[in-house]
């Protein structure tokens, strides 16, 4: 009744904030213009960075949640909105890299080179972490539309791109983004049973008089389970649903299901948790995923071989990339070319991802599934690991693409009680 109460007095006050008022992270009343009055966490630090004192070990992360907290966007609903630090680098550092690059080529070759470099070092310095970050969906969407962007301002006055190859350009973009707001939606969460909604499970240690040979040899684990009526019963958990048991999500995931460390959600046929929609493809979305993927490469494709017979007309379309003179005479013609040597490396490491999963989907091997295989050597592999076979759920390469076709209308229920012997 208390969090009811708590829940509608929040709302009320969220009602009454102005566009530019809202609520900071102590729960008081603040404005957007006071986002630098009042911070005696960033005072304390700048006081002892002066004055050469060490620093506290939790100053640096309470300043970083201050300057977070009062970055807001004002809106016209509820009050100001937040907004994730993660999404702002890439908006600065994806247009500064490409112009210098267009400089000279030697700069071109260096910042080309680090962008990707960096990019990689983030990733593996979040995925180490675990942790959720919005810097990479913010890096897809806005090099796509900064590609665009360039690809009409910059490309097109040339004088060699017609109507219908711009109206191309434009309809793959916006297929693309329609299938990644679809890829967006829901990857396939696992959710408990409606009897178990409000259930209460607890294990037990195995009883002490319990003799292993008369359960011939399987481990038995007791719990209590409490049902809505509030009554509880004894039940016994196979050890197949113990291992299916997520503590996390207090649910006993299906087959082929996983938990997401990041999301923190059970998947249903969890593949991978992918940094580049900030999402989890699991089995209600690894279909538009995959159409995300070829609508993306076939329109960077595309977009790429119109700019290059726009700035180098006289090479061949497969060479002009590694040698187009002339081209850093006009910066105009240099940052298109930049722009295509951009997306060209985009564009390989996403055609890389497109074959590894095709070719998962071929063997009916998830990303999750080929990791673990591999870690536990338990399946063959070839081509330095790019083909994975566990051969568990396989069932001939038609059988594996009518079946991945068809699975996201084939939801599996959760189980029920009844699968408690």
């Amino acid at each position: 009744m208390k969090k009811r109460v708590k829940k509608v007095l929040e709302e009320e006050e969220e009602e009454s904030l102005c566009c530019c008022e809202y609520v900071n992270r102590h729960g008081e009343r603040s404005h957007v213009a006071a986002c630098c009055c009042d911070c005696e966490d960033l005072d304390d630090t700048c006081d002892r960075f002066f004055k050469r004192e060490p620093q506290k070990p939790e100053s640096l992360s309470q300043v970083a949640e201050v300057v977070s907290d009062r970055i807001r966007v004002p809106w016209l609903w509820g009050g100001a909105r937040k907004v994730e630090l993660s999404i702002i680098p890439p908006l600065i550092i994806l247009p500064v890299l490409l112009h210098l690059a267009a400089l000279h080529f030697l700069l071109g070759l260096v910042f080309l080179t680090a962008l990707p470099g960096l990019v990689l070092w983030y990733y593996y310095f979040t995925h180490r972490k675990k942790g959720r970050t919005l810097f990479f969906l913010s890096l897809a969407l806005f090099s796509l539309a900064y590609m665009y962007f360039l690809f009409i301002t910059e490309a097109l006055p040339h004088g060699d791109i017609g109507v219908v190859q711009v109206t191309v350009v434009t309809v793959g973009v916006i297929l693309t983004l329609l299938a990644l707001i679809r890829t967006k939606r829901e990857p396939g969460i696992v959710r408990p049973s409606q009897e178990l909604v409000h259930s209460k499970v607890t294990y037990h240690t195995p009883l002490v008089d319990r003799d292993p040979a008369l359960s011939a040899g399987r481990q038995v684990v007791t719990m209590t389970v409490a049902n809505r009526a509030g009554s509880s019963e004894q039940v016994e958990l196979k050890d197949s649903s113990r291992r299916n048991w997520c503590p996390v999500c207090k649910v006993v995931r299906p087959p082929r299901a996983g938990h997401c460390r990041i999301c923190g959600v059970c998947v249903l046929r969890l593949d991978h948790h992918c940094v580049w929609i900030n999402s989890c493809v699991g089995q209600d979305n690894h279909r538009s995923f995959l159409l995300t993927l070829v609508l993306f490469l076939l329109t960077s494709l595309y977009g790429i071989s119109l700019v290059l017979q726009s700035v180098c007309p006289r090479q061949n379309l497969l060479t002009a990339l590694l040698y187009c003179p002339g081209v850093y005479n006009q910066y105009s013609t240099a940052l298109c070319f930049t722009c295509a040597w951009y997306s060209s490396i985009v564009t390989g490491g996403l055609l890389h991802l497109l074959v590894v999963q095709v070719i998962n989907i071929s063997y009916n091997v998830t990303e999750r599934e080929a990791r673990i295989a591999l870690r536990d050597k338990t399946a063959r592999s070839a081509y330095w690991g790019l083909i994975v076979d566990t051969g568990v759920y396989s069932r001939g390469f038609r059988g594996n693409w009518g079946e991945f076709m068809t699975m996201a209308d084939k939801r599996i229920p959760p189980p029920a009680l009844p699968d408690l012997v």
